[in-house]
């Protein structure tokens, strides 16, 4: 009966978004639950780059989160593999899709973390849909160019296995919502989707359709966006960065590298009118929306096989010479 009441309070005494980490340095602070590895806060200078959460609350969707092993949607949670076919659960009733992996909603195990860095590790476990078992481990550091987070996969079980991942940061470029947001995406082409279920339907330029393309930035105002972007302008280091400022130039940036050749971008519609259009989802990603059907750049991991992926979250300080025009 003691044994009992200890665990409870000691259960009782961890937040509902899981085990917390604190990490500091020089401006920025950040903040990870364990709960889907989840990124819960960051902070330059008291501002905040990303759409935060209370730790004492349930996380709102995937804000935040770690993606693995796939990201976005396998459509109807349906694939086939290696001549085989499987069923993912269905975790977006809505549409009908599996969406996001299998770890968003798992605890973490905290390996180790300073003042400044964390590590949290979890095991994919195989199972009837994925009978696939990966080590996974998400590294956050910060510095004084940000926040840097890795994933990395290892294959550790006995046959190939399809993967994907990617990051759910909701970037905020500083007050008011995605509306009055500037948006600089190096991204030259764009994957259509149906306007209902979210399913692909092709590539195209963003030249051909101005609603997607923002490789010169400019104002989001009421667009509606939930889609991949690829193609992606890179600088003379392979890395891409998309830039959300505000109108005095100050804001926030994310920079991927090859490893990802996708981001899929989200003005967060949703019917919470507190919510809504709040942040912006940037999520550099491994691979598109059902890469497990279409296998593009599906990555597929041999027993033994590790694959790492990283992405990298930056404040813009203010342009003391930018004028709104």
């Amino acid at each position: 009966m003691t044994s009992l009441v200890m665990s409870r309070m000691s259960a009782d005494t961890v937040p509902i978004s899981g085990r917390q980490t604190t990490l500091r340095c020089g401006p920025y602070t950040a903040e990870i639950a364990s709960v889907g590895a989840s990124l819960r806060s960051l902070r330059y200078n008291g501002r905040d780059l990303i759409l935060p959460f209370s730790e004492h609350q349930v996380r709102p969707a995937y804000r935040g989160a770690v993606l693995v092993p796939w990201p976005n949607r396998v459509i109807a949670g349906r694939y086939k593999f290696e001549g085989v076919e499987y069923q993912l659960g269905i975790n977006e009733p809505s549409r009908g899709h599996a969406l996001h992996g299998l770890l968003a909603w798992e605890d973490w195990c905290p390996v180790k973390s300073d003042e400044s860095s964390a590590i949290l590790s979890t095991v994919v476990q195989a199972r009837s849909g994925y009978p696939f078992r990966l080590d996974v481990q998400v590294s956050y550091q910060l510095d004084f160019s940000g926040l840097h987070t890795t994933v990395t996969a290892t294959n550790t079980g006995p046959g190939s296995a399809p993967y994907g991942a990617a990051g759910h940061p909701y970037l905020v470029a500083g007050e008011g919502r995605v509306d009055d947001w500037i948006l600089e995406l190096p991204a030259r082409k764009v994957q259509q989707v149906t306007p209902d279920l979210l399913i692909p339907t092709g590539v195209s330029d963003v030249s051909e359709d101005r609603h997607y393309d923002f490789v010169a930035p400019r104002p989001i105002g009421s667009i509606t966006l939930d889609h991949a972007f690829t193609d992606l302008v890179r600088d003379n280091e392979g890395y891409s960065t998309a830039r959300l400022t505000t109108w005095d130039g100050s804001g926030t940036s994310m920079t991927w590298g090859r490893d990802c050749p996708w981001v899929q971008i989200h003005t967060a519609d949703l019917p919470d009118a507190e919510s809504s259009r709040a942040g912006l989802a940037v999520e550099p990603m491994t691979c598109p929306p059902n890469a497990f059907n279409t296998r593009t750049d599906l990555i597929v991991l041999l027993p033994g096989q590790s694959h790492t992926a990283s992405w990298n979250i930056e404040a813009i300080p203010a342009n003391p010479t930018h004028t709104r025009s």
